[in-house]
């Protein structure tokens, strides 16, 4: 016989089944549906945080007081990841500054500080907003913002701050635009820059020595946090180790337990957060996977059934010249046929999973990439689902095959 009639007797076999095999469809359709979602919601994630990781700088290097037990075996885990905080009260100063400088591989470094729910008043609007104060002379060497208007600190300037977007346009009834005054705390600042929209809105940064006289307990030289820019991404790790040495030589610190302070760098948690995505999807894509499983197991089963069925019509073909090869071939087709109509079915309810998602609110499906199912993410469902419709009517179709003339005919 030719390919062609052999797909010819395969369709006619789905055409004419019961409900019985269109149930065994559904379940492939599930199982492929799901398994091509979470490949193209993992491939979106990707895509994602290689956005946001092409906008964060590396090379960035945070150092906070206190120290978090849940850092141990974590490079450079924040403080307050969790676990219990050893030495609360502990601060930062400008000591623990000059001590890093010692560090090799730094190209900037710098304190900062913030105060949180300050009054802002503007055009008779109070809210309270969050400031934070930076060294002008370093900063702007550290950041990767984009302005709107304007530009960011300069070492000279003093009684001045820049702004995110939101509050610039949405905070108040009336927007800020350059040069208008912003009264924090009772101390009027005017406003030299304004950051553009999705970078970090809600900001208010300005010197530190203008922070220190709005923001409560604040004391000069005595600093939230202390920033620190390698000068290559490759020297990062190097970097936080030898901070970390030279940290506990300057702070007195014998060993962990007595640690008061935290390193952790943008690199590690971008490492860290990759490697519990790809976590997650393997998680995911097993679970879908059991549906392929089970509906393999319903392929399996109605081949059989099928093949019993059919037995009289075996006879017939072999009684009229069929071969063993034949018979193997038609119901190979027909499994595969079962197999590539629930992969079809399967691509189409992904698409229509994946349109739905951007109405979730996922950050991944609002990207710039968006949320798509990618032609190859298409032709490797397909192609998992017709693989698992031949192997799973192998034996069927074998058994088939080997079916005598004279039994089949007999079979009631």
């Amino acid at each position: 016989m030719k390919k062609r009639t052999y797909l010819k007797l395969a369709t006619n076999i789905l055409i004419h089944s019961k409900i019985r095999s269109w149930l065994t469809i559904i379940g492939i359709v599930i199982g492929v549906g799901s398994v091509v979602t979470i490949m193209a919601l993992s491939d979106s994630m990707e895509a994602d945080m290689e956005e946001r990781l092409a906008d964060l700088d590396l090379t960035l290097i945070t150092v906070t007081p206190g120290y978090t037990q849940a850092t141990s075996g974590f490079r450079g885990g924040p403080g307050g990841f969790g676990g219990d905080t050893s030495s609360s009260d502990a601060e930062l100063t400008d000591k623990d500054v000059m001590a890093i400088k010692l560090v090799e591989n730094i190209d900037h470094i710098y304190g900062q500080i913030s105060g949180s729910n300050l009054d802002v008043y503007f055009m008779g609007e109070t809210a309270g907003l969050s400031v934070t104060g930076v060294d002008p002379q370093v900063w702007q060497y550290t950041v990767t913002y984009e302005v709107e208007s304007g530009r960011l600190l300069e070492p000279a300037d003093n009684n001045v701050v820049v702004i995110g977007y939101r509050i610039a346009h949405e905070m108040y009834d009336q927007e800020i635009g350059l040069n208008r005054i912003l009264a924090i705390e009772g101390r009027s600042y005017r406003v030299i820059g304004i950051l553009a929209e999705g970078e970090s809105d809600r900001a208010i940064i300005m010197p530190i020595d203008s922070a220190v006289d709005i923001i409560d307990d604040a004391e000069k030289d005595v600093f939230d946090s202390i920033i620190v820019k390698a000068d290559d991404v490759g020297n990062v790790e190097t970097v936080v180790e030898d901070i970390e040495e030279k940290l506990m030589i300057s702070r007195h610190v014998m060993n962990d337990d007595d640690r008061d302070f935290s390193v952790s760098d943008s690199l590690s948690m971008a490492e860290s957060f990759s490697e519990m995505m790809s976590s997650f999807t393997i998680f995911l894509g097993a679970i879908a996977g059991v549906s392929l499983v089970v509906g393999s197991v319903g392929i399996a089963n109605t081949m059989f059934t099928s093949v019993l069925e059919r037995t009289k019509e075996i006879g017939t073909m072999k009684a009229i010249g069929a071969k063993n090869s034949d018979i193997l071939m038609i119901f190979l087709f027909n499994s595969a046929l079962v197999g590539f109509v629930g992969g079809v079915l399967g691509i189409l309810l992904s698409l229509v999973l994946t349109s739905f998602f951007p109405y979730l609110g996922l950050p991944m499906a609002r990207s710039s990439t968006g949320m798509t199912v990618a032609p190859d993410l298409m032709l490797l469902g397909i192609g998992i689902a017709m693989f698992i419709g031949v192997i799973s009517g192998l034996i069927p179709a074998y058994n088939a095959s080997k079916m005598k003339p004279v039994d089949a005919l007999r079979y009631e």
